[in-house]
């Protein structure tokens, strides 16, 4: 019973410090959340440019997802995530040196690599080999809503921070986001010793590996794509990563159509951080104890109706009516991305391909990353006035909808 807690209290811990990394290193790479025309400004780039460095991110995860599963099978996770919080933050460093078009476009495909390839299947393989096959739920539950708890945290600080710098004489809205920029570089740089000298390396469990052969790479990637449920997993990470996307524009689609000032639909898009936490782990906890396909199937139907609302929204309505919508669609969204990647448990997945497989399932389900900012830029731009918001919004309802059908159909018994 004591080594039972005693491990059990173990995985706990190496869970809070992935949770950490997680929170830390993302946030630079999709600083637009909260301050999308603010970055605008202090770079001097239109919206369709910085749409290409979004694009350009999304094209370097698409190509590095599976080389960084055959990378998170073969290399010490805990030297991978060490690398990628350095890496990424150095470069943001030169991100805030408020560099032109050309040296973001640089940045963009730099930090893709850096928290793509380097990082990404790493950090999810060890979630799932912490996780025991009926805590798979609560543990990416706990991942997803943790790191919204970091990023909240970190977004709050970040949001005071920039309002303070905002407020004093001669300062200016360059300055104020360079300040911004420094606090996430600052805790990164910090996170990476921490994460090497304390992060422990996972073995494969004895038993859990399948035939290694001549061809190697071939036959794995022949034994992941055979499996039904892992095209329905990557189908229902694709829908549900689609509807959390759209909630990128709020912040420019708030403040553009809706008359808010830059603080305020910063507070509006921080407060919907601090749903991650809620709806993640809630979800996960729930997942687990009905089933995280279920759960999932439900939070994908409910999630897209409420995006679809966003649509529908007069540009007469009360400040708090758009805070209790933003909210809402932030606690659902965030309950599927707490419950996508539990779904990896039902694959019954060996643990030396695994992840392979979190790469094969990365690739298509985030490929939405690729197209998404160049299909909404041209979307807006050609339906000025709020139009081409309300359109996309509706697309990704659908989509949404779609995903709901593949979580049902991971639902079903196999037969």
């Amino acid at each position: 019973m004591i080594f039972s807690r005693s491990a059990a209290l173990r995985s706990y811990s190496q869970l809070a410090l992935i949770i950490v990394a997680a929170g830390a290193i993302y946030p630079l790479l999709y600083l637009r959340q909260n301050f999308e025309l603010s970055i605008l400004e202090a770079f001097n780039i239109s919206q369709t440019q910085l749409r290409y460095c979004s694009s350009m991110l999304g094209f370097i995860f698409m190509i590095t997802y599976i080389p960084s599963g055959w990378l998170a099978d073969r290399v010490s996770s805990r030297k991978l995530l060490a690398f990628s919080l350095l890496a990424t933050g150095l470069l943001g460093i030169w991100f805030a040196s408020m560099p032109s078009y050309t040296s973001l476009l640089v940045i963009y495909a730099a930090w893709g690599l850096a928290t793509g390839l380097t990082f990404w299947s790493a950090q999810i393989k060890l979630v799932s080999m912490l996780a025991k096959q009926d805590q798979q739920g609560r543990f990416f539950g706990i991942l997803d809503g943790g790191r919204g708890l970091v990023e909240a945290l970190l977004a709050t600080l970040a949001i005071a921070l920039f309002a303070y710098v905002l407020n004093q004489e001669s300062s200016s809205t360059t300055l104020a986001l360079k300040q911004v920029i420094y606090l996430y570089v600052g805790v990164l740089v910090i996170m990476s010793p921490l994460t090497y000298w304390l992060l422990d390396d996972l073995e494969i469990e004895p038993g859990k590996t399948v035939e290694r052969k001549k061809d190697l790479f071939r036959n794995d990637i022949m034994a992941v794509i055979k499996r039904r449920e892992i095209w329905l997993c990557a189908i229902c990470i694709a829908c549900g990563y689609q509807l959390f996307y759209a909630t990128y524009s709020f912040s420019a689609y708030l403040q553009q159509h809706f008359g808010l000032t830059a603080v305020m639909v910063g507070g509006i898009t921080v407060a919907k951080l601090w749903m991650r936490p809620l709806g993640g782990i809630a979800a996960g906890f729930i997942g687990d104890w009905k089933s995280p396909e279920k759960i999932l199937c439900l939070l994908l139907a409910l999630a897209s109706i409420a995006l679809a609302t966003m649509a529908f929204l007069p540009t007469t309505a009360a400040t708090l009516i758009m805070l209790a919508v933003v909210l809402l669609i932030g606690l659902l969204t965030y309950g599927v991305r707490g419950l996508y990647w539990a779904t990896l448990g039902g694959c019954d997945v060996p643990n030396n391909i695994k992840g392979l497989a979190i790469g094969i399932i990365s690739m298509i389900g985030y490929l939405p990353e690729l197209y998404l900012p160049l299909f909404s830029a041209s979307l807006i731009e050609q339906y000025p006035n709020g139009l081409g918001y309300k359109i996309y919004y509706l697309i990704l309802s659908v989509f949404g909808l779609l995903g709901a059908y593949a979580a049902y159909l991971l639902a079903r018994p196999k037969v």
